[in-house]
């Protein structure tokens, strides 16, 4: 914070031979009092944070499985995670220098952790998974209770809103209630880590060290979503109820649609590690003793930029804006002084259009970021954690690779404000280039009996074909089986007419006797395998080299930002400029693309007479939808930056012309000083 900064310049000077104080001399050598140690302990927190934030994105599908949730709900419970963050990250800067930042990282970060306990609650109040329609003890009747059965031998199959009471719906709503409740929690308690970490480290940490400082905070902090999609990738190759085993064992494999991993393991890992790296942060000080170089280093900073910068004003300058002036304001005064500010930041053309450009890049990573590994399950038909796997390790690491380079860029190219949108403009224009054929990659719906129809049937058919009518199908049954000669799907054993079932092994089972199926009359479990899972990886290597490009933006839309709004306004812009991503962006992106996802759904299932989970998705429709989706948020911030180089090759031409008037120039300094102070007070 800079008043921080300031008090700790003023009192360093004013101490004989340049210490720091009497009272941080006196302090006994301690880890924590160094700012390295810090650092380190910093960097695991938020690599932690990050895990525990992004893991839910990991195991997405697996949730709306095990609860039956639909995309938009999903998208919903992800977003909420910004709820929190956002309500409370405005009062950031009015807090920042009145609190104990340490042990307010401290304790957000033991309530991320008890978000995560949270977040594990519904498995353990919630009954064992049921992947039949058998009752949770009877689980050897699996595939006995899939078989087709006259109507006369068995009583007519219950639907399943006659299995449900007002108990289990209110108990399903208290566990959707407890997950949107940790979600909450979950931004609630991720509020003053970044924030107060990072102004802690500029506090204390030499001038000179600072940036190396928060670029190895910020290289750590990256690699935890790819942990978080690594451990969803580990933990769903667990059966769900791992810890209540049934005896005898499952039947099911984690190829099997019905398959539901271990999702709340990862949430009690990434808690507990959450939890143990906030310890340390009970035991820093308020203030810590700044490094010794820094001492005399910022002696000779100050005095340079005194003779650069207040020479021509005749006096020292005043710092100015919502950030130097909030320690003078109560809380009332600080949100009455709020809107009038944003406002005026708002109204800077080049700040608004950089800020719409990262709206919508931001609005493609995170629907990309919330719904790609269930995207990559339904189109290619790969496990969910296969699909992890691929994420973490392609997709990850190429936006970290992005953001390096492009700072990289900046830095060695010395980018001027111009020179930066012209480095936006094509990364965005590669990036939507690299986007246009995914449209084209992917697999076709198979055919699945009753519900998809084969090209030239009549779209009138019945909803199941007529071999099945002498068995007494469960409605709401899914077992799904796979002809393997005419790749036909069908329902449950029941819905293809079978009456016997193979030799029983887990890994390998078979029905016979079918009534519906042509030739052998034998049909294998699971569901039919896809035909162009081959495409997968090149999917992926394209999605990466987009996420590249998409990251290469980052630094120099930011450094965009900084020069391209006043001094005084910098610390809040980029605050603005935050908070209106998860207004705008992370917020809703995930809802709208679950909605998106939810239009292509072609066969719901039912549970309590509402639609619950959606089984068979029209693969064809997804992909346009989803990929088209990214491909119109894309088109919008690649119009943005067109017109921010636009409007910065003008002003380049109007400062040209100013320049040959001398008289007009020396007006404009003169007069620029009288005017500043009252523009800037608020």
């Amino acid at each position: 914070m800079p008043d921080k900064d300031t008090m700790a310049m003023t009192g360093t000077e004013d101490t004989p031979g340049g210490r720091a104080s009497p009272d941080s001399q006196d302090l006994p050598p301690s880890v924590f009092h160094s700012i390295k140690f810090f650092v380190l302990c910093h960097s695991l927190l938020q690599l932690t944070q990050l895990m525990i934030s992004g893991y839910l994105k990991s195991s997405i599908s697996t949730v709306e499985k095990r609860f039956g949730l639909s995309s938009q709900t999903s998208g919903l419970l992800a977003a909420f995670n910004e709820v929190g963050n956002t309500a409370l990250i405005v009062f950031v800067s009015y807090f920042g220098i009145r609190v104990h930042r340490p042990r307010l990282i401290g304790c957000g970060a033991i309530l991320v952790a008890l978000a995560g306990l949270l977040m594990t609650l519904p498995h353990f109040i919630s009954e064992p998974y049921r992947y039949d329609g058998t009752s949770s003890g009877n689980m050897s009747q699996d595939f006995e209770a899939s078989l087709c059965l006259p109507t006369t031998l068995v009583p007519a199959p219950a639907s399943s809103s006659s299995n449900c009471s007002s108990h289990m719906e209110a108990k399903h709503l208290a566990v959707v209630g407890i997950m949107f409740m940790a979600q909450t929690l979950l931004g609630v308690g991720g509020v003053p880590i970044q924030p107060f970490g990072i102004s802690y480290i500029d506090d204390f940490a030499h001038s000179n060290n600072s940036p190396l400082y928060l670029g190895i905070l910020f290289a750590v902090t990256l690699m935890g979503p790819g942990l978080a999609f690594g451990l969803g990738g580990i933990m769903l190759r667990l059966y769900v109820d791992i810890d209540r085993m049934p005896e005898g064992g499952i039947s099911l494999t984690s190829k099997d649609p019905r398959w539901v991993g271990a999702w709340w393991l990862g949430f009690l890992i990434s808690a507990g590690a959450v939890a143990l790296a906030a310890i340390p942060y009970f035991f820093f000080p308020r203030e810590m003793p700044k490094e010794k170089q820094e001492l005399h280093f910022r002696r000779r900073v100050l005095t340079v930029v005194s003779k650069d910068e207040d020479a021509p004003l005749g006096e020292p300058a005043k710092k100015q804006g919502l950030a130097q002036i909030a320690p003078d304001l109560t809380m009332i005064q600080f949100i009455k002084v709020f809107p009038r500010v944003l406002l005026r930041t708002l109204h800077h053309p080049i700040f608004l259009l950089v800020v719409l450009s990262q709206v919508c890049m931001s609005c493609a990573v995170a629907g990309m970021a919330t719904f790609l590994s269930k995207f990559l399950e339904r189109q290619f038909s790969i496990t969910a954690s296969y699909a992890n796997m691929l994420i973490g390790c392609l997709s990850i690491p190429g936006a970290i690779m992005g953001i390096v380079l492009g700072g990289i860029l900046v830095k060695c190219l010395h980018l001027s404000p111009v020179r930066c949108s012209v480095l936006c403009l094509l990364g965005a224009l590669f990036c939507l280039l690299f986007n246009l054929p995914l449209f084209f990659m992917g697999c076709p719906t198979h055919q699945i009996a009753g519900i998809t129809h084969q090209p030239g049937s009549q779209p009138g058919l019945e909803l199941f074909p007529s071999c099945m009518e002498p068995c007494s199908c469960p409605s709401d049954d899914f077992n799904p089986v796979c002809d393997s000669s005419t790749r036909v799907e069908y329902l449950t054993p029941c819905h293809a007419g079978c009456t016997n079932q193979a030799a029983p092994d887990k890994s390998h089972v078979s029905y016979t006797n079918c009534s519906c199926v042509t030739g052998s009359g034998s049909v294998r479990a699971g569901s039919c395998d896809s035909a162009c899972s081959h495409l997968v990886l090149p999917f992926m290597v394209l999605i990466s080299l987009g996420g590249v490009m998409a990251s290469v933006i980052h630094t120099p839309s930011f450094m965009l930002i900084l020069r391209g709004v006043k001094k005084e306004d910098k610390a809040l812009a980029v605050g603005i400029q935050f908070m209106l991503l998860r207004v705008l962006a992370w917020m809703p992106s995930p809802v709208i693309h679950g909605s998106a996802i939810d239009t292509t759904c072609v066969h719901w299932a039912q549970s309590c007479g509402r639609r619950a989970v959606c089984r068979y998705y029209d693969n064809d429709l997804l992909r346009k939808r989803f990929i088209g989706l990214q491909f119109f948020f894309k088109v919008g911030s690649l119009a943005c930056f067109a017109l921010i180089l636009a409007i910065l090759r003008q002003q380049d031409k109007e400062e040209g012309t100013k320049v040959t008037c001398p008289g007009l120039q020396q007006q404009l300094l003169v007069s620029q000083p009288e005017k500043k102070p009252e523009e800037s007070r608020v």
